[in-house]
Formats: C-alpha cells, sequence, structure tokens
C-alpha cells in the first residue's frame, strides 16, 4: 500500500467528515455537541471553503486529514481508527509545516493525553490552557510550533 500527502478534493469532505464523526463517537470523554449531519456540513460549508485541507490517501481511502487556516491554525487532524500508529498523523502535521507561513498553533483537549504526547514529540509548547471555553465545555490546551532557524526540523 502507498499512503500519500495531497490536497483534498470536495469528493473527500464526507470520508473526512465520517473520520471525525467516528473519532467522537469512539472517545469516552468526547461529548457529541452535533449531529452527525451537521459535523458533515459544517466541514462541507465552512472547513473545505476557508482552509488549505490535505488528505492521507491510502490507495485511494482516506486515512486522515489535517486542515490549515490561513492564519496557520490547525482546525484539524484525525486519522482514521484503521490507520492510526502508522506515521500518518506526522505526516499530515509535517506536511501542515511545510505549508505554513509561520509558527503554527492549534488546540487540543486536556483529556487526549496521546496528542499531547505526540504534539510535544513533534516540536510544539505548550501557550495557554482554558478551563473549557469552548462548545464542548472541555479543558483544553494551545500549542504552538515555531520553524526552527535554519530549516524545518532542528
Amino acid at each position: 500500500m502507498m499512503t500519500t500527502i495531497r490536497a483534498a478534493k470536495l469528493r473527500d469532505m464526507s470520508d473526512c467528515a465520517a473520520i471525525v464523526n467516528a473519532w467522537i463517537d469512539t472517545t469516552e470523554w468526547m461529548p457529541r455537541v452535533h449531529p452527525e449531519e451537521d459535523v458533515a456540513e459544517y466541514y462541507q460549508d465552512i472547513v473545505f471553503a476557508k482552509y488549505e485541507i490535505f488528505v492521507a490517501d491510502d490507495d485511494g481511502a482516506i486515512a486522515g486529514m489535517v486542515a490549515l487556516s490561513p492564519d496557520n491554525i490547525v482546525n484539524a487532524l484525525y486519522v482514521h481508527r484503521d490507520h492510526r500508529s502508522k506515521g500518518i498523523g506526522k505526516a499530515l502535521l509535517d506536511h501542515a509545516k511545510q505549508e505554513a507561513t509561520g509558527p503554527i498553533e492549534l488546540w487540543t483537549f486536556v483529556e487526549n493525553r496521546g496528542a499531547q504526547a505526540f504534539y510535544l514529540r513533534e516540536g510544539f509548547s505548550e501557550i495557554r490552557r482554558t478551563d473549557g471555553d469552548n462548545e464542548e465545555h472541555l479543558p483544553d490546551i494551545l500549542y504552538r510550533w515555531q520553524r526552527p532557524v535554519g530549516g524545518l526540523h532542528p
């Protein structure tokens, strides 16, 4: 199998929304704030319209996605449960780092310890925490990655 990172096409939107919905439904601590169809609509009307979306294409199947805003905020980074722990999240994040025009910021939930460890391994630093001023009402952490002087990797 060959996984490639490429710019998302509109036809990928439903697969991307399905990955997010599956993550919500299989993550014990994550409340479902919006019905599945609203998440899909949000991805079509907002995310795919306003962000650069890159997907991990595994021989035609969408294995994961990352959404990068024009101001270098990662709005979403999700990997399909069947493709986790295979380097796909790192490949997507590395691609976002290459595409970014400056420091990257992203939020993750305090409860999402795996994501925190991943972002710290990938060179992100914690900037601040909230007590849950988001629609899920879950405490979260803002992380920032700054391109090292002289290149992408230290």
